[in-house]
């Protein structure tokens, strides 16, 4: 258990910074630009070992950058908060390097970041499954059901032995194998995370403070259920370098990050009231000998 932030450098604004540079590059010369990138075996077993890192960002169009941009800063960013960034960065270059390894192995010449989408969508849903997100701000559905629609397409590209789904499968496999060796089925957290499909309405200078107090949170319940009192003094005590003196702060029972309207999360004092949460709701000795 790590106290939130403390490892966390941001590295998926690089991730998106280069998927924007690389397509930029890609406009310019389409045809020789898949042939300077892509996934080909030949040409890898010839000692062109960037191909295995940069055929990630040959795009098929602007549309397929959105999307692909969309779900690494929405999914990919919140992971990165709760894991922290090297715990992040493994589980993306396995999946990298999974699809990698089946491209090699069938001799598929793979392109694009596909695979990376498959696989962030199930640990992010299996992490967050109640999370809703307002699809085309109007359709409200919950991530795990996006994540099995997802998992669905997958299965039928597999049976139709589509290429790109066979090497997708493998990228899903290693990656959700690191996932679950790492996090596994007791890191569920079945209340909301930080939704960037609906527009939370945060007052004005307080941009970007909901989803952070949310993903704080997050780290706070897996504190209380999973870390030592050891691991909750030192959450403690990182969140306590944050508070800001001054604020008005609610009574304890107005913490209300899981209820529907979660206003407390946009508050300035989130940080006072979380520290207070975790004395407040700190195990029993008992139960902590016991996990010990």
């Amino acid at each position: 258990m790590r106290a939130r932030g403390r490892d966390n450098i941001h590295s998926i604004y690089v991730l998106l910074f280069l998927n924007v540079a690389f397509y930029v590059f890609q406009t310019q010369d389409l045809e020789k630009y898949v042939g300077l990138f892509s996934l080909d075996r030949v040409a890898i077993f010839e000692g062109q070992l960037w191909r295995l890192f940069t055929y990630q960002f040959i795009q098929t169009g602007a549309i397929a950058l959105f999307f692909d941009l969309l779900v690494l800063y929405i999914m990919g960013a919140v992971l990165e908060e709760l894991w922290g960034t090297w715990d992040f960065l493994a589980f993306y270059f396995l999946s990298l390097a999974g699809s990698a390894a089946v491209g090699l192995l069938l001799n598929y010449p793979l392109m694009g970041a596909y695979f990376l989408t498959y696989s962030l969508l199930f640990a992010y849903a299996h992490t967050f499954p109640e999370q809703t997100f307002l699809i085309f701000f109007v359709l409200p559905v919950k991530v795990k059901w996006i994540a099995w629609f997802a998992a669905g397409l997958l299965a039928i590209g597999i049976v139709m032995r589509s290429p790109t789904s066979v090497a997708a499968l493998g990228g899903v496999v290693v990656a959700m194998a690191y996932y679950w060796f790492r996090h596994g089925p007791a890191r569920i957290i079945p209340r909301q995370a930080p939704s960037a499909f609906r527009p939370a309405p945060i007052s004005e200078g307080n941009e970007g403070l909901g989803e952070k107090n949310l993903t704080r949170f997050a780290v706070m319940k897996r504190a209380l259920a999973e870390g030592s009192a050891e691991d909750r003094r030192k959450l403690a005590e990182a969140i306590a370098r944050e508070i800001k003196p001054g604020v008005n702060i609610c009574p304890p029972a107005d913490y209300k990050p899981e209820n529907e309207d979660r206003y407390c999360v946009r508050c300035e004092g989130f940080a006072e009231c979380s520290v207070r949460y975790l004395k407040l709701n700190e195990p029993s000795a008992s139960g902590d000998e016991a996990k010990g």
